[in-house]
């Protein structure tokens, strides 16, 4: 099948799909079926239960970032 072949209303819900799709995709969550391990969660209680912050700044200084 050829776009030239599609009416109109096809061609919009293709397109309409494509980006659905897309969108989906850049979106997703690529650790969302993983397991939380017992020492991935002890160490977010511990940081939860931490009073010890770094300033955003110094993250961004720390990483290079803009």
């Amino acid at each position: 099948m050829k776009a030239a072949d599609l009416t109109v209303d096809e061609l919009q819900a293709l397109i309409r799909k494509v980006v659905h799709e897309e969108l989906q995709a850049l979106m997703a969550d690529p650790d969302q079926y993983l397991e939380l391990t017992d020492e991935i969660q002890a160490r977010i209680e511990s940081s939860l239960k931490s009073s010890e912050r770094i300033p955003l700044q110094e993250v961004k200084d720390r990483l290079k970032l803009v």
